[in-house]
């Protein structure tokens, strides 16, 4: 995995949610924005983004092209990744997926699809958090903390 980081403080706040997801697009594994404060005390933010390194200079090349930066900084990253398993929790409203983590063998996080259950609330015509509610329920305490 590589890390890379740019600052940006003079480029207009509306191209960045189409930064995002261009370079989504195009392979990033992860994509966020910082609020920091540059030179002369501006506003500005710092892109961070983490990919494969196949996808290096795909990705510095898009960032030259829709930014205003005149550099990118780029680190290698090692990254310990949880296994992860999927599986099904009955509600009243339908099923959820479930995606848990395990570290050696033992589940130690889990966490409910967002987009199931905003499915069935919306089908349901309920709260987002009733949902949420019956798949916690469904969950022993030391998977979700």
């Amino acid at each position: 995995m590589i890390k890379l980081e740019v600052n940006l403080d003079d480029m207009s706040p509306e191209w960045l949610g189409h930064l995002l997801d261009k370079l989504l697009e195009k392979g990033a594994n992860d994509v966020f924005y910082i609020p920091i404060y540059m030179k002369k005390n501006r506003p500005g933010v710092m892109l961070q983004l983490l990919c494969a390194a196949n996808k290096l200079d795909e990705l510095k090349t898009l960032i030259f092209a829709e930014t205003t930066t005149l550099g990118v900084r780029y680190y290698p990253l090692h990254v310990h990744r949880l296994e992860r398993r999927f599986r099904q929790v009955e509600t009243p409203w339908g099923a959820v997926t479930i995606k848990e983590g395990l570290h050696n063998g033992q589940v130690v996080q889990a966490a409910p699809e967002y987009d199931d259950c905003k499915r069935l609330a919306e089908e349901a015509a309920i709260p987002l958090k009733h949902v949420f509610q019956a798949v916690w329920k469904e969950l022993p305490r030391y998977q979700r903390d």
